[in-house]
């Protein structure tokens, strides 16, 4: 008889990002990931001591691939900032699991956007921000700040199915809300 394969943390961690993302972060458990691997709990619990600590690792997965999501603009051409903040709502949309799990359900490491700022993990997002602006990076994380804000709203009641997507519509939003940003954050220079 061949050996048992080997259940790794990686595989564990994977495994609750795709439950996560396919049902809800509320529905990882040592149970759902162990039917996934096809083993039992044993090796789940092996690894993590408590459920809570496989949820976390989950996000932080989630929030990567948040990320890469966010910077894969398909038309630069028409502005980065454009393109990060239809992504977000993008995101909201095809991911609405994942976008729930990362910024509805607590588990995010920041209590509030202006901790986020701060955060390491926004550094790609907002350095791309600041090369497209020509502006220092206090002034680029006043106009971060105003554009989340905005496309927050709009991804948050999209991924809740209280809104149809309409990217058009979102879209001349959003150039507003930037063009409205960025003179404001202009402005105060002066």
């Amino acid at each position: 008889m061949p050996p048992k394969a080997k259940i790794t943390k990686d595989m564990i961690i994977d495994a609750a990002f795709e439950v996560a993302r396919e049902s809800g972060a509320e529905n990882i458990n040592a149970r759902t990931i162990a039917n996934r691997l096809n083993c039992s709990t044993q090796p789940v619990m092996y690894h993590f001591e408590t459920i809570e600590e496989l949820k976390k690792a989950a996000y932080a997965k989630a929030d990567l691939f948040h990320t890469e999501y966010l910077m894969n603009v398909k038309k630069p051409q028409d502005g980065i900032m454009l393109g990060i903040g239809l992504n977000y709502i993008r995101f909201a949309i095809k991911e609405p699991h994942l976008f729930r799990f990362l910024f509805q359900s607590g588990f995010a490491a920041e209590n509030s956007l202006l901790e986020m700022i701060d955060s390491e993990e926004l550094m790609p997002v907002l350095s791309a921000m600041q090369e497209a602006m020509g502006m220092r990076m206090d002034q680029t994380k006043k106009v971060f700040l105003i554009i989340a804000l905005f496309a927050h709203g709009y991804a948050s009641i999209i991924a809740n199915n209280s809104l149809e997507y309409d990217e058009a519509l979102v879209a001349s939003h959003l150039e507003l809300a930037y063009r409205g940003a960025v003179l404001a954050a202009q402005e105060e220079e002066k």
